[in-house]
């Protein structure tokens, strides 16, 4: 038998390259055309996803592209030592700390009555020494909607508003709930526990699990919530003729004094999602909970000219010894705040030279 010599292999390797030749120049036309027709799904980015929110009202520029409406709050947060034992973040070293926040409502309209709004919400930013920052972005629900970027474009685009009638398609958020089985959960809870009255008798979660590491390097991985003085009451009816009863309410307590949330750490146990925003952890007495510190919020000024209206409440802002989980919603959280704080302070920007 004759062995094929190395003249016969190099015919044979340029024989394929010129066949993968013919067939490639018809494969790269066809692609293009896929492409071209719109077949080929474009890649998400953090720009779509703010377009999504943007479609889901009408233009308000200079406005955040969702929890438009809100108002800027400032305080402290007293530490009391408690939290070192999860954590060594310099948060944790017991002092008091300054905080700007923000309270919320979800929606990208900031005229919205507060009576439709079923979420409240409460983001921080803590300063800490060595120009370290702890930024939270909590909602008074445990749990979102649903768990990856691409899931919450779809559920925005069901929720987009169909230009010929101002509304959005009911048939549209029906097929997303079709397709998405996860986010009846949320829904549920919604319906099992009615908005508080005022924004300060309602608890909030940090929803997202996060790794921490202690001085001695042992990780853990945690989900915090922030509990409220203030005794929870659902809305009453008369309340809600007033659209921006939460303010007014707000400012109300204020006068009477200081209003208070303790922070709780919520270790995680085996079994715990710890990158899964749909799934609640379960209420168990063997879990952890560390209460460290006390915030304390005794200001609240406009969202137009306050100290929170230039601040992206972006979690994944961390102190050492804090740092995200693998959530897939965090990173997105992160582009697209960001993407959101660029058109709107390029919106008053022009804004203000149209105005000289």
């Amino acid at each position: 038998m004759t062995m094929p010599g190395r003249a016969d292999h190099q015919r044979g390797h340029g024989l394929l390259l010129r066949w993968l030749a013919v067939f490639a120049a018809p494969m790269l036309l066809l692609a293009l055309f896929v492409w071209c027709a719109g077949w080929f799904p474009p890649r998400l980015t953090s720009q779509r996803i703010v377009d999504a929110f943007e479609a889901t009202t009408t233009p308000h520029p200079g406005f955040r592209r969702n929890h438009a409406k809100g108002i800027c709050i400032t305080g402290h947060f007293d530490s009391n030592g408690n939290g070192a034992s999860v954590s060594r973040a310099s948060v944790f070293e017991r002092g008091s700390y300054a905080v700007v926040g923000r309270l919320s409502r979800p929606g990208g309209n900031p005229q919205q009555d507060d009576g439709e709004a079923l979420v409240r919400s409460f983001a921080l930013l803590i300063a800490l020494p060595h120009g370290e920052q702890w930024r939270l972005a909590m909602n008074s629900t445990p749990i979102f909607a649903v768990r990856t970027p691409q899931a919450l474009f779809e559920q925005l685009q069901a929720e987009a508003l169909d230009p010929h009638t101002g509304q959005a398609n009911p048939a549209k958020m029906q097929a997303f709930l079709d397709g998405h089985p996860e986010a009846r959960a949320f829904l549920e809870w919604v319906r099992l526990h009615p908005p508080s009255s005022r924004f300060d008798n309602a608890a909030y979660f940090g929803i997202s699990s996060f790794r921490t590491t202690d001085a001695q390097g042992v990780q853990r991985f945690v989900r915090w919530e922030v509990v409220p003085d203030s005794p929870w009451r659902p809305v009453e009816a008369r309340a809600q003729s007033d659209p921006d009863f939460l303010s007014h309410a707000l400012m109300t307590q204020l006068a009477k004094g200081p209003l208070r949330w303790h922070l709780v750490l919520n270790v995680a146990m085996p079994g715990d999602p710890i990158d899964d925003s749909t799934r609640q952890w379960i209420d168990s007495p063997q879990r952890e909970r560390v209460d460290v510190g006390t915030i304390v919020i005794d200001r609240a000024q406009a969202q137009i000219d306050g100290p929170c209206r230039d601040i992206t409440f972006d979690p994944t802002i961390l102190p050492d010894g804090i740092a995200p989980s693998a959530d897939p919603l965090l990173a997105a959280r992160s582009s697209t705040y960001s993407v959101s704080f660029n058109r709107r302070t390029r919106e008053e920007a022009v804004a203000g030279s149209n105005g000289r």
